[in-house]
């Protein structure tokens, strides 16, 4: 069994915080193999009817497990989730719990709100680079097409049945029992339309056609598919609403995979890997760092900033994406400068071994590669 080694460290200090840990992430992603590849852990899968009927009593089901490590899978499954790690969160701090669950259990209201302050979240991502050398296959044109859900990145052929397997599994499983949703085709032609329009700016009336739903039905759509992991909404960062597009979004999907599936490339070009680069250096912030919170700039006459972080109190960091740091063109990045010129200027590429800086009219550019950026922004 391969040990996920980053995110087995990060439920370890998770675990020193808080006794209950949440692990959530979209179907596929490895939860299940994660936690079972945990040392010196009882695994429970709340799918069998056996456990359900252990966990109708919950502390009689915790109380011979003190001292312990627990996994409860699929905790969903069960007629009141939330109680029982409230329960052991209060009762029982002794026992280190991880539970995971369908994406749409942590998306509800009662679920957040019974469990505030009780436990720790972990977003389990598509696979970060770390994972990639866990795996033993560190090729980004593999990770690109094939995408980072485990089952499908270390598939020997190209697994395109399971893509759409995925999605009806994703619609059977998670749609329909929490969200309201009525309109099969019309809630799965949004999502195959955003992925391969992913990483553009988002218009919900260019979608309600195609869609044969309204405006505000593509809105709910698109909340549902956020609140799930599926799409990850980049909002525009601006403090001048006369220069700056200050309300259009952009909306990225979840995995290079399915961007690959549903734009129908059978082979990844060169000029391809651009768009595939930005998506990656995307999870790999959210992945590594735990946040969602990441913006993007653009003013009026349509210059560009591919990623903005923006912690309050601290100037904006700002992030250019390039395949090859061959292909930056300085323009942007000085404009933005221009108004906003506190705060670190990044290039991250996929050629950058050894951190290099450069000076375009008074602004400092770091040119580095992943992990450099992953660092420079934990600091």
């Amino acid at each position: 069994m391969m040990n996920r080694t980053f995110w087995i460290e990060r439920i370890a200090a998770a675990w020193l915080r808080r006794s209950v840990i949440w692990l959530s992430g979209v179907r596929r992603a490895g939860k299940t193999f994660l936690c079972q590849s945990l040392p010196d852990i009882e695994y429970f899968d709340c799918e069998l009817p056996r456990v359900r009927g252990m966990l109708d009593d919950p502390e009689g089901f915790l109380r011979p497990l003190r001292g312990h490590s627990v996994v409860l899978d699929e905790i969903h499954r069960l007629r009141n989730p939330s109680e029982i790690l409230k329960i052991a969160a209060d009762h029982f701090p002794d026992i280190r719990i991880i539970a995971t669950g369908s994406s749409t259990l942590g998306a509800s209201a009662k679920f957040r709100d019974t469990l505030t302050g009780r436990r720790e979240t972990i977003w389990l991502t598509p696979m970060v680079s770390p994972d990639l050398f866990d795996f033993g296959q560190t090729q980004l044109d593999r990770r690109f097409f094939f995408g980072g859900l485990p089952p499908f990145y270390l598939s020997k052929t190209l697994p395109e049945r399971d893509f759409q397997d995925w999605v009806d599994s994703y619609w059977a499983k998670d749609i329909q029992e929490l969200f309201r949703i009525e309109r099969r085709h019309s809630f799965q032609q949004f999502f195959e339309l955003l992925m391969s329009q992913s990483g553009g700016i988002f218009e919900a009336s260019g979608f309600a056609a195609p869609c044969e739903v309204s405006r505000t039905t593509i809105n709910n759509y698109l909340a549902t598919l956020e609140a799930t992991y599926v799409v990850h909404i980049v909002r525009p960062f601006s403090t001048n609403k006369a220069v700056e597009i200050i309300s259009a979004p952009k909306v990225y999907g979840f995995d290079t995979g399915f961007i690959c599936y549903y734009r129908g490339w059978h082979q990844l070009r060169n000029d391809d890997m651009g768009i595939l680069w930005e998506h990656y250096v995307l999870n790999e912030i959210q992945g590594r760092l735990q946040v969602r919170d990441v913006q993007y700039w653009r003013d009026k006459r349509g210059h560009e900033i591919d990623f903005i972080i923006a912690r309050r109190g601290d100037p904006p960091i700002a992030i250019e994406c390039k395949w090859s740091y061959r292909d930056f063109d300085p323009r942007n990045l000085r404009l933005f400068r221009h108004r906003y010129p506190e705060g670190a200027s990044f290039v991250v590429a996929a050629d950058v071994d050894q951190v290099m800086e450069r000076q375009y009219e008074g602004v400092t550019v770091k040119f580095v590669g992943l992990d450099t950026l992953i660092e420079g922004l934990k600091k």
